[in-house]
């Protein structure tokens, strides 16, 4: 028997069983905990300001935040695996989330220093951005690790998806929180709601915009706790200095292994290219709109809890949809209409719609119909991403080895990650290139098209847990 085998064995010895409802609310949390991070800081209000307020123009701040984006995509795609492989070998994941949790936070801190009118406020937004992505992804990856051990396999779709519709959710209170309460119209000095920003931030020097990041860290420092109290974590199961050489033996056996295992392999190709495109689609919703219809947060946030919404109905459909039917019927499906969502959003701008078709001009909120069609398309991209997100996760969770589930998930993670940088960088270059943010976004349909013709080729087989 190999080392590898013999570990595997204590694997299985040591899985724990389902969790109680407490554990599994922990759980769940996690994704209410983190989503601040990608909601508010990568879409919808931090990534607008860096393009309408830090930047040169819209599109040299799409192409930098791509290029950011970018640069920690390829960063997971190496740190994953080998991190994945580790606590594989060690045990616990809690100890690896609250450290990465602890650098995100510190990240988001710091994106209040990100000035307007100072000579390093782009350089640092852009680098924090980066770290924390980082490490705000790589949390991920150990929380999902964690999943078949907390549910039995027939419930892991609906954990998911609950997952997936709680940060959702967090989402949607976030938004109203920034909008309503935190950053004013640097015109009226108010927000959304006719207030006064709290605790007196500066409209005029974009305050509120910058203080999403601190507000960030505290609401992760506060909803990750039923994770770190309630939800059972595996027993150490060897020293850290030992567990690094096992894991990275393991992690060299298990892409070894991956010759043997043709769907999880398959799966994991065509994840990586779908994902690629989902990625640069969160990353550039509100910077698009900002750029191509000059929308103001009040526009940019509204559309966000409009994606946030449909997002958290599309999870919530989608996990026990996807326990009775599958997740590759779901997932597909969602390629579907992501493609053909993303294809309509490019035929629209301000001045025509599905290209060729002149708008008369219109002021108010959402007054042309290119914006009102924007909407529509963005509502659809929600509700495709939450059920095609969580049918992914679940997925992952029924083919992966039990003996190797966070070294999976870390190849998961890669499968995600590997090429991430491959989706911001394209829509950067093309938008550098043409100074045209549509032309930019429009490669992003050729992700779902090949990762769904991909897709088709996997034969999926339950896996015992």
């Amino acid at each position: 028997m190999t080392q590898a085998d013999h570990m595997a064995e204590v694997a299985d010895s040591l899985s724990d069983p389902p969790a109680d409802r407490k554990g599994v609310f922990g759980w769940i949390m996690f994704d209410a905990a983190m989503q601040p991070w990608f909601t508010l800081v990568t879409t919808f209000v931090f990534g607008p300001y860096v393009v309408s307020a830090l930047a040169a123009s819209p599109a040299e701040g799409q192409a930098l935040w791509g290029y950011a984006a970018g640069f920690a995509g390829l960063t997971i795609a190496l740190l994953s695996p080998p991190l994945g492989a580790i606590a594989d070998a060690a045990g616990p994941r809690k100890p690896w989330i609250a450290l990465l949790g602890l650098i995100m936070a510190i990240c988001a801190i710091g994106l209040w220093f990100a000035e307007p009118r100072v000579p390093y406020g782009l350089t640092l937004a852009l680098i924090l951005f980066a770290v924390g992505t980082v490490a705000a992804e790589m949390a991920g990856v150990f929380n999902n690790a964690m999943m078949p051990t907390l549910v039995p396999a027939d419930r892991l779709g609906r954990l998911s998806a609950h997952g997936w519709a709680a940060g959702y959710c967090a989402a949607v209170v976030t938004i109203l929180i920034a909008i309503g309460l935190l950053v004013g119209s640097p015109e009226t000095g108010r927000t959304i709601l006719g207030l006064e920003p709290l605790f007196g931030l500066d409209a005029s020097a974009r305050e509120g915009d910058r203080a999403v990041g601190p507000f960030t860290a505290i609401w992760f420092a506060v909803l990750v706790l039923p994770l770190m109290v309630f939800t059972p974590d595996r027993p150490t199961m060897m020293p850290m200095s030992q567990a690094i050489g096992q894991g990275l033996a393991d992690l060299r056996e298990g892409l070894a292994a991956l010759r043997g295992e043709k769907p999880l392999t398959t799966f994991l190709i065509a994840h990586m290219i779908y994902a690629d495109g989902l990625v640069a689609l969160f990353a550039f919703g509100g910077i698009y709109g900002t750029g191509v219809f000059g929308w103001t947060i009040t526009e940019v946030g509204l559309f966000g809890i409009l994606l946030t919404i449909t997002g958290t109905i599309g999870a919530l459909i989608g996990g026990p949809l996807e326990d009775k039917v599958g997740a590759k019927p779901v997932i597909l499906t969602s390629l579907g209409v992501l493609t053909l969502a993303s294809l309509s959003v490019v035929s629209l701008s301000a001045e025509t719609m599905f290209f060729v078709i002149p708008v008369s001009p219109a002021d108010g909120l959402f007054a042309t119909t290119p914006e009102k069609l924007y909407l529509v398309l963005g509502g659809l991209m929600g509700a495709a991403a939450g059920p095609l997100q969580a049918s992914s996760r679940a997925l992952l969770a029924r083919l992966a080895p039990p003996h190797a589930r966070a070294r999976t998930f870390g190849l998961f993670a890669l499968s995600g990650k590997v090429t991430s940088f491959v989706g911001p960088w394209a829509v950067a270059t093309v938008t550098a290139l043409t100074m045209d943010q549509r032309a930019g976004i429009s490669v992003l349909i050729l992700f779902f098209v090949a990762g769904g013709a991909l897709l088709l080729q996997v034969r999926v087989r339950e896996r015992a847990m």
